[in-house]
């Protein structure tokens, strides 16, 4: 297996002599595997172990396996500890998404303190076959079901090669000793469904069902290569550029059949979805004027063309408030006081006035424009939503929503969508003591 591991290595060039490593290590069978087989072929480099504190003495257990091991080997070993629930809840994401983004933001952070070069991590064969079926299930085109790449910036995949049952032989065959996580075998998550399910009956179909599909991703990977390759000439060839603005013509529609997968692949690389895609699509012809933005460019509709433009980060996108007893007048027209609760208080319900719980504000506030993916908990909810949704529910058009303020504490919750709504966790209760009162002023012009 060695032998095959360097010959993977040297096939995609995924660690050149000099390289340094960071191992994300779990302790579980995988990454173990991976740092036998680093060690054995002299590659220097270092481990780093996520806590997410998710199976209790199970995740402590794993840190305390995974700093032993590497004491043991005299490899320097990195351990963080992350309130991974907190952070999905707070983010509106997934356990598994909130895990993901914690780790390697973390991992990346690490590697530019220390000056290294990559991020190995053990994903395998049987990864890559699990998430095919997980984007598959999800609608994704060729971009999303060629899987995960030998190497991504600079996270590289040693072992991608490699099938579970592989790996489980060589770590046998070599007497590693590995932690078994036993939510693997709990078919709670997609994943470990196709895991335990899918996969297993999939096998059933046909001796070599397994090999056939890692062939075939194979084969999907150097086909999407090729496929951007010739995308991006041929959008070199029908986009126009003037000074900053890209322009679409029309025309380029009507001699390629596949016209919206065109436009589609131009402008997901500038943060437009499918959907907004399809509605502007659709506009094309009967919605000049209407405008459409993603969180770094806006598409306006013309009457021959579409136009791009990159959305110029404004010097007043932000302004830090610092807040004394006095009002405060800011250049977006607000008003800003603090005062006690008396037992004749009455709750303001005007849109224009919010009445937030003083001291449950960590202070200094800021006031920006909304931004993708901002979420917050509209007074009345109990749960939180995307602030994208609630300008559905308000039928707002891209202008009204470039236009909307937030008004934000330091840990970045949002208090108030200005003029709209306040968040629920900050509002005027019984319990209250001071109120920090926020009103649009008049302002004569």
């Amino acid at each position: 297996m060695l032998d095959q591991f360097q010959l993977y290595i040297n096939r995609y060039n995924l660690i050149a002599e000099g390289d340094k490593l960071i191992l994300a290590l779990s302790g579980g069978i995988d990454s173990m595997v991976l740092a036998d087989l680093l060690l054995k072929a002299k590659v220097e480099f270092v481990a780093a172990h996520c806590n997410f504190h998710l199976r209790g003495d199970e995740s402590d257990g794993d840190d305390w396996f995974v700093r032993k091991f590497a004491e043991k080997r005299g490899i320097q070993c990195f351990v963080n500890h992350f309130e991974t629930e907190r952070y999905a809840a707070k983010h509106g994401l997934s356990i598994e998404m909130a895990a993901r983004d914690l780790r390697y933001g973390w991992f990346e952070r690490l590697r530019q303190q220390l000056g290294y070069d990559k991020i190995a991590v053990a994903h395998h064969a049987d990864d890559q076959a699990e998430t095919f079926f997980i984007n598959l299930l999800r609608g994704a085109g060729l971009r999303g079901l060629k899987g995960m790449q030998p190497q991504n910036g600079v996270i590289i995949r040693p072992l991608l090669w490699a099938s579970r049952e592989q790996i489980r032989k060589y770590a046998v065959e070599n007497h590693i000793v590995w932690r078994e996580d036993h939510t693997n075998v709990e078919s709670v998550y997609l994943r470990n469904r196709i895991r335990n399910q899918l996969l297993p009956v999939f096998d059933e179909l046909h001796l070599e069902a397994r090999h056939g599909l890692y062939k075939a991703l194979e084969h999907l990977a150097s086909e999407n290569e090729l496929y951007r390759e010739l995308l991006k000439e041929k959008l070199e060839q029908i986009v126009e550029r003037v000074g900053d603005v890209q322009r679409l013509p029309y025309s380029a529609f009507r001699i390629h059949h596949s016209a919206f997968q065109l436009l589609f692949e131009w402008l997901r690389d500038y943060g437009f979805n499918t959907d907004q895609c399809h509605f502007i699509y659709d506009a094309i012809g009967t919605g000049i004027g209407n405008q459409y933005c993603s969180p770094t460019h806006r598409v306006v509709i013309g009457r021959d063309d579409l136009q791009l433009f990159e959305i110029k980060e404004k010097t007043d996108d932000e302004i830090q408030i610092e807040i004394g007893e006095e009002e405060v007048l800011l250049p977006v027209h607000l008003c800003f006081s603090k005062m006690e609760m008396t037992a004749d208080f009455v709750i303001d319900k005007s849109p224009e006035v919010a009445q937030l719980d003083f001291y449950k504000i960590h202070f200094p506030l800021t006031l920006r424009h909304w931004r993708h993916g901002d979420r917050f908990h509209p007074l009345g909810m109990k749960g939180s939503k995307l602030l994208s949704d609630f300008f559905v529910d308000q039928k707002f058009t891209e202008l009204q929503k470039q236009n909307v303020w937030l008004l934000t504490s330091s840990d970045n919750d949002i208090l108030w969508v200005v003029g709209l709504r306040i968040d629920d966790r900050f509002k005027v209760m019984d319990s209250t003591q001071t109120i920090f009162l926020c009103k649009q002023a008049q302002i004569d012009r």
